[in-house]
């Protein structure tokens, strides 16, 4: 059987030589069924096997320095720092070398972050939960630096047009800040369509971080693609990743 080729998607930034980063697509893998191919993640069911193939592919295709910081995601704000052993997080923040932060995703949105000094880089799993409750300002804090130093690239996430959130989604939002409003289209009595991309930028704005790139893909709208927990249910996760080459 011929292998299909791997696709990444890297950022269009303007972050230093040394910052490696890029986000998988599904094609390229050995799994089957509704984890069909390259499925990266060991918690949706597929073959634990098949799993471990398709990491080592995505490994060989970029060359990696070292196996990525694997993170158990529960759509919290705990980041994983260089040296800690944290495995239940959604950030993974580093400033160690050849050392891989990974984050995955099947409609939740990845932001990769690096500072313009390329000695620190950062992905945060970003859903609507993680968003509300302060991953990326955690995330942003790890970084110790004005946040008018740092890039952030936001990777293939559900699009506006097709994630729907309920009234008490966009009121927790809207309370939290004012400003998110505009972020939500109305879809009917007591449903809104969410824009996750606008979400983050606002709060990343919000931060001080004026070069906010990417947030132009939709995981639900692009089956051959992506992965979309929303359009399929069972599905697998892609991973964006991101490291300082050694």
């Amino acid at each position: 059987m011929t292998r299909t080729m791997i696709e990444c998607i890297e950022p269009h930034w303007d972050a230093p030589a040394c910052v490696r980063a890029c986000t998988s697509t599904r094609g390229g893998g050995v799994s089957e069924g509704a984890w069909r191919s390259l499925n990266l993640a060991a918690h949706v069911g597929d073959d634990p096997l098949a799993v471990a193939r398709n990491r080592a592919r995505l490994h060989e295709h970029l060359e990696l320095p070292n196996e990525p910081h694997w993170l158990d995601q529960v759509h919290g704000v705990q980041v994983r720092r260089p040296g800690s052993d944290l495995a239940c997080a959604d950030a993974c923040f580093e400033d160690r070398p050849g050392q891989v932060c990974a984050v995955m995703t099947a409609d939740c949105l990845p932001v990769l972050l690096c500072n313009l000094g390329g000695t620190r880089v950062a992905a945060a799993h970003a859903g609507w939960r993680g968003l509300l409750g302060g991953v990326l300002e955690q995330t942003l804090a790890a970084f110790g630096e004005g946040a008018d130093q740092l890039l952030a690239w936001l990777g293939p996430a559900i699009g506006p047009q097709a994630f729907e959130v309920g009234d008490e989604v966009r009121a927790a939002f809207v309370a939290e800040d004012p400003a998110s409003a505009p972020h939500f289209a109305e879809h009917g009595p007591g449903h809104w369509l969410a824009d996750l991309y606008g979400l983050a930028r606002l709060r990343l704005v919000r931060s001080g971080i004026g070069a906010v790139s990417g947030g132009d893909f939709c995981t639900y709208s692009e089956p051959r693609r992506f992965f979309s927990y929303r359009r399929d249910g069972v599905t697998g996760r892609i991973a964006s990743l991101i490291w300082l080459q050694p």
